[in-house]
């Protein structure tokens, strides 16, 4: 909208940019024109004590820009300024003192710069104009991201500040090799949005499909790096995710060693992470700052979360309907006792109570801290004990969903991929018993054995026979033993992580 009425007022060619003229009123109707409507923009006229007497206007979006740098660093200079200067380039140089400045005359820049809360100095006869830095906008302090607390390592997380949030990753990689390439999204919004990598060690066939990928991004607004995974991202039809997401700088930081992409977008502190792996579902930045044997139990217990949360429900709901004969007997008159007088059927109650425990679940994250996690836990005791003595529902059966939600927690960026999994594993197993349940990982692996992230296989890590690939799976090895960077990713560019130790 704000195209069209730039190029009807101003009789713009779409090939061409609009430049400002050398009178100042013109320009200033020009300015009042394009942004008509618009009150927060604030114009403020004023002349220096030179002897012809030059006259100036500053243009700035109120809210967005710092008053009171605009002045003392801008106003005050200029109007006590007595020496008459034959162009802003020599105001620039001689008269005022500001570090973020810069001249231009194209119309489009000057009013983008003005809405993102930079202020524009333009003066009579001069068909340029000054863009000073000038952004004054609050943004939230930097502390530890809720959703990815540590017990041990850096408590910093990302803010809503593009600036704030590269210069994290700068403090943590102070390498002449960490390159930083800005692009704007969003016809309406002109997002902000850097790609940050390392030139020595990244694939360049990665950034360039990154960039070329971005480039292909056609939307009016870009409100959070949601938006860009969903439009960039492979497989977008796969409960699995090709693109990591993450507030911490440590986590960038570390992927950009290993020779990924990172994403950051303006107003918002989740960074993307390209390409994601399955594996990486089942990192976490603590277990590099811990021991490596405990750390690589913490890994191991993953694992078998992920498999319990997503096979627990379709292995009983088969044994009990299907295979009673695999269940000792003692064990099988238990959940016979269980069940006598329940009305429903094993899938009932199974798919019931998962419904119940993502509701829980849902609601009490949704809801404030302390009342929500009253509500969950009240809640999933109250529900659990009257569906039990009202015989909606068998005794096991909750404690099957129990230990399945609980598992859950354990692979958190898994968790929607978690939900339709076990679901798919269900409705197999209630049909074929486990039977179903095998041709239902079948299909998972291959599934997953076909997806691909920007090139890189999914799997990757897990089906490699190298040494050196395997150190940072199942297990994760010692420092002084992980030698190498995937080789993948990084393209045989520079995969030496360290050199050989004497251990």
């Amino acid at each position: 909208m704000l195209e069209k009425i730039k190029n009807k007022i101003l009789n713009k060619d779409e090939n061409k940019t609009t430049k400002l003229t050398k009178s100042l009123d013109k320009n200033i109707n020009i300015f009042k024109k394009v942004l008509e409507n618009n009150d927060s923009i604030i114009y403020r006229t004023f002349i220096d004590k030179t002897s012809n007497k030059r006259k100036y206007c500053i243009i700035y979006c109120d809210g967005m820009a710092d008053k009171p740098s605009i002045n003392e660093y801008i106003i005050d200079p200029i109007m006590k300024n007595e020496e008459s200067r034959s162009n802003i380039d020599d105001l620039l140089n001689d008269t005022i003192c500001y570090s973020g400045m810069k001249t231009m005359d194209d119309l489009d820049q000057l009013i983008d710069a003005i809405l993102y809360g930079d202020t524009v100095l333009i003066e009579d006869n001069n068909n340029k104009a000054a863009i000073f830095d000038t952004k004054g906008w609050q943004i939230r302090n930097i502390s530890e991201p809720e959703a990815e607390v540590v017990l041990r390592g850096p408590r910093e997380g990302f803010t809503e500040s593009i600036n704030v949030n590269l210069s994290l990753i700068r403090r943590k990689i102070l390498s002449k090799d960490l390159k930083y390439k800005y692009k704007i999204l969003g016809k309406q919004t002109k997002t902000k949005i850097c790609i940050c990598y390392m030139e020595n060690i990244a694939s360049d066939k990665i950034v360039e499909e990154v960039e070329k990928r971005l480039d292909d991004i056609d939307i009016d607004g870009i409100l959070d790096s949601g938006y860009i995974d969903e439009l960039i991202r492979d497989e977008p039809l796969s409960p699995f995710i090709t693109i990591g997401y993450t507030e911490r700088p440590d986590v960038v930081a570390a992927n950009l060693l290993e020779g990924k992409v990172a994403l950051i977008c303006d107003g918002t502190p989740a960074v993307l992470t390209i390409p994601f792996l399955f594996i990486e579902y089942f990192q976490a930045n603590e277990d590099y700052y811990n021991n490596f044997i405990y750390s690589s139990i913490n890994r191991m217990l993953r694992y078998i979360g992920f498999f319990l949360t997503t096979s627990t429900p379709a292995i009983y709901l088969a044994l009990v309907t299907y295979h009673q004969e695999m269940i000792p007997t003692p064990l099988l008159i238990s959940i016979s006792a269980a069940r006598e007088g329940v009305p429903f059927p094993t899938i009932f109650e199974a798919m019931a109570m998962t419904f119940v425990f993502e509701v829980l679940r849902e609601a009490g994250v949704r809801l404030p801290k302390p009342i929500g996690a009253t509500i969950s836990i009240v809640g999933a005791l109250v529900l659990g004990d009257a569906a039990v003595k009202a015989k909606f529902v068998s005794a096991p059966i909750v404690i099957i969903v129990g230990l399945t939600g609980i598992s859950s927690f354990l692979v958190p960026k898994m968790l929607g991929a978690i939900i339709i999994i076990r679901v798919i594993f269900l409705l197999l197993a209630s049909f074929l018993g486990l039977y179903g349940y095998i041709f239902g990982v079948i299909g998972l692996f291959i599934h997953l054995m076909s997806m691909r992230s920007f090139g890189v296989p999914y799997m990757m890590d897990l089906v490699s026979t190298e040494y050196q690939d395997i150190k940072d799976t199942a297990i994760r090895a010692p420092w002084w033993c992980m030698e190498y960077r995937p080789k993948f990713i990084s393209n045989r560019k520079n995969r030496i992580r360290k050199k050989n130790s004497t251990k």
